[in-house]
């Protein structure tokens, strides 16, 4: 089960969690609410000081045009290393910037950091951060909200900032559809990026606007029966399987409606919801989120962190469950 996490020689990793291990046992468990600074420290991600360097070659040390490489200075050594190979229009995001941004973003409200941490030897980071407020949907789903910010040195990603409720019980990213609403954001990292972090800044300013919103229409959900007939004819209208379609579809489809059958009429993370809206689409949730294939669950959840794909058909499942 590969979780890319960076471990360092030490054993040692560059993850941070608050209060429980993640289920890899890896990196530092943290109990106080950490600060952007903090975060960096006990993360391992604070001092690298990436870099975009002009490439040459070896023998002549010709410059290579419009290329250059990514480097850092590494956590534990501080020997500088390569992260990756980037464009000419590439432009560095620190990961303190990362952490700062979110930090600006919520500002006094009390809210602070969660897991945090470096993927792939460095090449991608992740920064997440518990917002104070708590939900109780219709006085009985608890949801909280956070936001989580990824970024890439390597220009394998895009950056992205996410608005997203977690369901407690069983830790779905839902990234959910709120009304028009702006609760994630993309930018390249290119041109004007101390711009384009306000433009991240101003666009998620509204976090609590967000969180009513998907209050109001989560409790529509929760207010309205449905049956598995139902939450099945939803399913096909999500991921549609034609006559044309080669037998593989069909057997993905069986094996998807027996996952959902299960979490919709059965799994105790629907206890106290079961045979409504809101449980058909928390059941979709948790399938994308913790069954959908893959090839280990690391693959999977960094799908869902980073993927815009999953993200859509959340914020698609939303819709139709909530009109159906």
């Amino acid at each position: 089960m590969a979780h890319e996490i960076e471990q360092f020689t030490d054993g040692s990793a560059a993850f941070s969690i608050a209060r429980t291990h993640a289920w890899h046992r890896l990196g530092t468990v943290t109990t106080d609410c950490l600060t952007a600074k903090q975060v960096m420290d006990v993360a391992y991600l604070g001092g690298w000081d990436v870099r975009k360097e002009a490439l040459t070659t070896v023998e002549s040390a010709a410059p290579v045009p419009n290329k250059f490489a990514t480097t850092r200075a590494h956590p534990k050594t501080g020997n500088r290393e390569v992260l990756g190979t980037v464009g000419n229009s590439y432009q560095v995001v620190q990961n303190e910037q990362a952490c700062e941004l979110l930090d600006m973003i919520v500002d006094e409200t009390g809210a602070h950091f969660e897991p945090a941490g470096s993927l792939r030897g460095g090449r991608e980071v992740f920064v997440t951060m518990k917002l104070p407020d708590t939900m109780r949907i219709a006085g009985t789903d608890t949801v909280d909200l956070y936001l989580a910010m990824c970024t890439s040195h390597d220009a394998s990603r895009l950056g992205r900032v996410l608005v997203t409720p977690v369901r407690i019980v069983c830790a779905n990213t839902q990234a959910a559809a709120f009304t028009n609403n702006t609760g994630e954001y993309t930018f390249r990292h290119s041109g004007d990026i101390l711009g384009k972090l306000a433009d991240v800044r101003a666009a998620l300013g509204l976090v609590p606007v967000y969180l009513d919103q998907f209050q109001a229409e989560a409790e529509k959900m929760i207010e309205k029966q449905l049956e598995w007939d139902q939450l099945q004819r939803i399913a096909d209208e999500l991921w549609p399987v034609g006559e044309k379609d080669p037998e593989s579809a069909f057997l993905k489809k069986m094996a998807r409606e027996r996952d959902l059958k299960y979490l919709f009429n059965d799994a105790p993370t629907q206890e106290a919801i079961r045979g409504t809206a809101w449980a058909g689409y928390q059941a979709i949730t948790e399938w994308l989120d913790h069954r959908q294939p893959a090839k280990s669950d690391y693959h999977r959840a960094n799908k869902v962190l980073t993927d815009g794909t999953v993200t859509a058909a959340k914020k698609r499942a939303f819709d139709v469950v909530l009109t159906a």
